[in-house]
């Protein structure tokens, strides 16, 4: 049983969601967004909350009921207040900047790398070392983090690479010096 998808999704004021056979639109003070959904489960707006239920039994029915309740909450979190994910640059020389469309980040490869920012995310860079990606999307957002991050992981014996603000590097102690 989905505990879940039991749970109703509350709608804040500002926020609309509405559905359309089998297409979900949230719309708030920071954006729209739609999202399809499988008629295994039924989405049910009631005043200033919006219950999911399932169909049927089945199996596949279970799984999808919590999945479309979370990606529901996504939805209206996003459209709401928004998400966000800071990463931070650490390591002599590493650097990021934003132009235009292009996130230029130096990180200690012969060459820059240039990033091109998707739309429906916003890159804002504090102080050179600090990327704050933003947006009403949490999926695109964590897609954008993550792929910035794999161009320099965090290394584990001195810290260099990319990391996300609340991520926690092990470091390890190295080479012992030769006596």
């Amino acid at each position: 049983m989905s505990r879940i998808g039991l749970q109703p999704v509350i709608v804040p004021k500002g926020v609309m969601v509405t559905v359309n056979e089998n297409v979900l639109h949230v719309k708030g003070s920071k954006g729209e967004l739609t999202q399809s959904f499988k008629p295994l489960v039924s989405i049910a707006v009631n005043g200033g909350e919006v219950q999911v239920s399932r169909v049927n039994e089945s199996k596949q029915a279970k799984s999808m009921h919590g999945l479309y309740r979370s990606l529901l909450n996504n939805m209206v979190a996003g459209v709401s207040q928004g998400f966000l994910k800071t990463l931070i640059i650490n390591g002599v020389g590493y650097r990021a900047e934003v132009n235009g469309k292009i996130l230029v980040l130096n990180l200690g490869y012969s060459n820059p790398i240039e990033y091109e920012i998707p739309d429906g995310v916003q890159l804002n860079v504090d102080g050179n070392t600090k990327v704050v990606v933003s947006g009403i999307d949490k999926a695109l957002v964590g897609q954008v983090a993550a792929e910035i991050r794999k161009l320099r992981p965090p290394e584990p014996y001195k810290g260099k690479g990319i990391r996300y603000d609340n991520e926690n590097v092990r470091r390890k102690v190295g080479k012992s010096g030769v006596k």
